[in-house]
């Protein structure tokens, strides 16, 4: 009930959620759109009671709208200015826990500039249809000026009396306060009846009194005031042209309830207004644990996994490769920041990442057209890569090499990552080059670069230093450049492969090297390379450094033991399939299946490869698993059977399961790298990887948006749902305090610590089905992912903190490629070895360098991963004038310049905080 019985609002808010593709492919949801947004205007101009139009929050829709209906932005325009359609604040609805921390962060930046350039925003914190909800969320609605979170998911209301029961999941009311790991609160509005609850309005007296009689009780039954929310509209829902007239024929059936035609921003200050009981708070992220488990469509986490493979390389090809070197070149050499390409880039990305694309819970059409944005926006992302790093290359001081040689070719080897960085690195580099330009014949070019002499060369650091490498010969290869003011330049080319041991290069900076001559560098003084003290290979079953020792059983287990703190972890790397009934939202295991698993199968093992920096070994496993669900499942899909309630099972026959396995370890490597090939021909199942911890812990830790968030392994007592898997970035954790376990990936974004009596974490490497699901009959046969799948994963041993010992910053490392690229000898303002900036920060990771598009400044971002305070030091090495805090949106805060500009700036970084830095170049 409501706590005022004598008057109450009606708050009518006037909206259509907006899929941009789902049930249908994108095009034909388009056509819909132009349709209702044809009609919303003419609506609004003919009629000044139809009020106002909430736009769902994404400003995309104004674009898909323009794109057709370019002869009415004057008109829309216009309607926006006056406050009739509300727009904003994000650029799309994204999923809240599979796309990245800098990616939400850059739709709501691209949100904000898009409906910014109408003159208004709406600051409405817009989550209707998120599958649950990240627990940075109140702060980075808090640092966008944002003080309040409208959702759908992720909180169960209890609360039927008015009394208060706090906990992490639940509510008294539909009104709560929702607070962050860092403490920032924000006024909390959960769809308690849902985003449709006002939807089709009726205007026949009769109808509408039945209508309002349910609709009045609904909403009061968990409302903490007399202020209802109605919202009138749900998914591609057409205009309610008559509304005002459905609004009058109410008023005059309950002259006690004020029926107003309203929107977020009246909303929401009349419930501020009216609040006069204590509401619940609940904590951190809201991921619906306190149900039954069978409908928090986690299980999207793990629907067609290659899309979410994808997004990992966009997403980190744009914002921890293509940004950060972009910056640097901005900010060291002068050269210009592709704002338009990025703007670009990032758009095409994230119109992969609204919940119905990126969960992969869509018609076959709809992924199919994500595969090609997902290559359109990595290809714009590798362009700016490539002239970054070929600007910032010619800027490099290389000429010290030119004692090795006229021959030497010097290169250079780019860190993005936030953090030092050393490691295997891969380079193609052209020995010698002939343009067709140079007029000699096509025989005579080939001829001669075919014979170009590349032996006996050695790979030389920017410290004078001999480089583990190997060299593998391509052979004649053609190539062109595309000058900017020619006309494109063929060549012909001798080309090699590189493979080498980077060491040391610096966080966010670079360190040259060159490929030359050994007798001439020799006469230089480069000492040849120091033998290795040991191999990395020991017989055919055994990888080990100072560090880790890895044996592979018979059946291609992995026994890993961790030098530092005695632990030894066993049966790591075991495969598992279980049936999978389900859907693309929903898991659901056979009833009374038993999970095949390669524990006990003898597996076919060879050393692949054992140089001084880099072994590994290949793991065969030639398995079999069953086809499919059999005959009933179809049946059972046919007839919309709800999920949880099918008996169908598997089928007998089987198909091959060969799983090609490649594990490896680098010299100085503190994490075990594993690399696994395999070609699904098998339908309806789910393949995971296991890596039982055996260590004691009631909790986890999983990486989540600007969070390494804490979650209970055991669930909630309302829970009944076999499955228990979550959501993740970058790695799942399981530690004791003294040990500890972290299983890092590359886009695998489901996992499972089970309930096994060894907290085993299980990472989800496919899931195969055949359905949408939801709410009526969509066959997917592409879900069923069929052919090949290849998936990567590195597994880290830690002294039980892994974001003290260092272990969280490799796995966010592991997510990022490297950067390389061939040069020349030549003179240049910047070292060998050089940096725009160096910084510490126990517990600290660092997110994001850019630059901001309306200031010009250099934006830097880091985020506290640990509950309690911590300490940032950041020391620039170029000119500033000075250093600002910043926010999420980029705008200038308190100054914070050191008094000493040769000292660095120290912050203290409040716990789960998210800290952005400006900083403004010297003129």
């Amino acid at each position: 009930m409501t706590n005022n019985t004598n008057r109450r609002t009606a708050h009518i808010i006037s909206h259509t959620h907006w899929d941009r593709e789902w049930y249908l492919p994108y095009e034909k949801h388009h056509v819909r759109l132009i349709e209702l947004m044809d009609t919303l205007m003419d609506t609004l101009e003919s009629n000044p009671e139809y009020r106002s139009f909430f736009l769902d929050g994404q400003t995309i829709i104004l674009e898909d709208y323009l794109q057709v209906r370019p002869d009415r932005r004057e008109r829309l325009e216009k309607l926006i200015h006056e406050g009739r359609i509300h727009i904003g604040p994000w650029y799309i609805l994204q999923d809240a826990f599979l796309t990245s921390s800098e990616a939400n962060v850059r739709n709501l930046q691209i949100g904000h500039q898009d409906a910014g350039r109408y003159g208004t925003i709406s600051k409405v914190g817009y989550f209707p249809d998120t599958f649950g909800n990240m627990g940075q969320a109140p702060q980075l609605m808090r640092q966008a000026g944002i003080g309040n979170a409208i959702f759908g998911r992720g909180v169960k209301p209890t609360g039927f009396n008015n009394t208060v029961a706090d906990s992490d999941y639940e509510s008294s009311f539909s009104e709560l306060i929702w607070e962050g790991p860092d403490g920032s609160r924000v006024l909390g509005i959960l769809f308690a009846n849902w985003y449709s609850n006002g939807n089709e309005v009726p205007v026949d007296p009769t109808e509408a009194r039945d209508y309002w009689e349910r609709k009045l009780a609904d909403a009061g039954k968990y409302a903490s005031t007399g202020e209802l929310l109605y919202m009138n509209g749900c998914d591609h829902q057409p205009i309610q042209t008559d509304l005002p007239e459905a609004i009058r024929v109410a008023r005059e059936l309950y002259p006690n309830t004020d029926f107003v035609h309203s929107n977020f921003a009246d909303y929401l200050a009349s419930v501020e207004g009216a609040l006069s009981s204590e509401l619940s708070v609940v904590k951190g992220e809201l991921r619906s644990q306190r149900t039954d488990g069978w409908s928090t469509l986690v299980n999207t986490a793990s629907a067609r996994v290659y899309l979410k493979q994808m997004n990992q390389l966009g997403q980190a090809m744009l914002e921890k490769v293509a940004e950060p070197l972009a910056a640097y070149a901005a900010t060291a050499i002068g050269a210009a920041y592709p704002h338009h390409l990025f703007t670009y880039a990032w758009k095409t990305l994230m119109q992969n990442h609204p919940h119905d694309s990126i969960c992969g819970c869509s018609v076959d059409e709809v992924h199919r057209e994500m595969v090609t944005r997902f290559d359109k926006s990595r290809h714009i992302a590798e362009t700016i890569v490539e002239a970054s790093a070929k600007a910032l290359a010619e800027a490099i001081d290389t000429s010290e090499f030119a004692a090795y040689g006229a021959g030497a070719v010097p290169f250079v080897v780019f860190n993005t990552t936030g953090w030092e960085r050393g490691g295997t690195v891969e380079i193609e580099l052209d020995a010698e080059r002939i343009y067709f330009r140079d007029g000699v014949a096509m025989d005579e070019m080939i001829r001669r670069m075919n014979a170009v002499d590349i032996s006996g060369r050695i790979v030389v650091d920017a410290e004078g230093r001999t480089i583990a490498h190997t060299m593998e010969d391509l052979g004649l290869q053609f190539g062109y450049d595309l000058p900017n003011d020619k006309f494109r330049q063929p060549y012909w080319a001798r080309r090699v492969k590189l493979v080498l041991e980077a060491d040391r290069v610096p966080a966010l900076g670079h360190k040259a090297y060159a490929w030359a001559d050994g007798s001439a560098a020799a006469q230089a003084g480069v000492a040849p390379e120091a033998a290795t003290a040991s191999a990395l290979v020991s017989g055919s079953r055994v990888l080990e450094n100072e560090h880790l020792r890895v044996e592979i059983a018979d059946d291609g287990s992995l026994a890993l033991t961790d030098k530092a703190t005695g632990g030894v972890y066993r049966d790591l790397l075991v495969y598992e399939d279980t049936g999978d009934i389900g859907n693309e939202y929903m898991y659901k295991q056979p009833n009374g299946e038993t999970p095949l698993t390669t524990k006990g199968l003898a597996a076919e093992i060879t050393v692949l490869e054992n140089t001084p920096y880099r072994a590994s070994i290949e793991i065969v496993h030639d398995w079999a698993v069953p086809a499919s669900a059999d005959e009933l499942f179809e049946q059972e899909k046919r007839e919309a059977v709800y999920y949880p309630e099918r008996k169908a099972q598997r089928v007998e026959h089987t198909v091959p399961m060969i799983i090609r396995t490649v594990v490896s370890l680098e010299r100085d490597g503190k994490g075990v790298g594993v690399r696994a090939t395999f070609n699904n021909q098998a339908k309806d199942h789910r393949v995971r990887a296991l890596f039982p911890t055996d260590l004691q812990a009631n909790e986890h830790r999983a990486d989540a948006i600007f969070e390494v968030a804490v979650r209970a392994s055991e669930p909630s007592a309302e829970w009944q749902n076999p499955s228990n898997t979550q959501h993740q970035q970058a790695f799942a954790d399981v530690s004791d305090g003294s040990r500890g376990l972290t299983v890092a990936n590359r886009g695998l974004n489901e996992y499972e610590v089970l309930r096994d009596g060894r907290n085993t974490i299980a990472v989800t490497l496919l899931r195969s089905v055949s359905e949408l699901g939801d709410w009526g009959v969509f066959p997917t046969p592409e879900a069923q992912c069929l052919g090949e799948h290849t998936v990567e994963l590195t597994i880290i041993t830690h002294s039980g903190d892994g974001a003290a010992a260092g272990a969280f910053a490799l796995a966010y490392q592991f997510q990022v490629p490297w950067t390389a690229v061939q040069t020349d000898i030549h003179d240049g303002k910047l070292a060998a070895i050089n940096a725009p900036l160096y910084w510490e920060g126990e517990g600290i990771a660092f997110s994001s360098m850019k630059l901001a598009e309306e200031s010009g400044d250099l934006m830097l971002r880091w985020y506290n991963m640990q509950p309690a305070e911590g300490e940032l030091s950041v020391y620039m090495t170029g000119d500033f004038s000075r250093i600002y805090k910043s926010d999420v949106l980029e705008q200038a805060g308190e100054d914070v310049t050191p008094a000493d500009r040769d000292e660095p700036l120290k912050a203290r970084l409040g716990k789960c905080e998210i800290y952005t830095l400006g900083v403004t170049q010297s003129e």
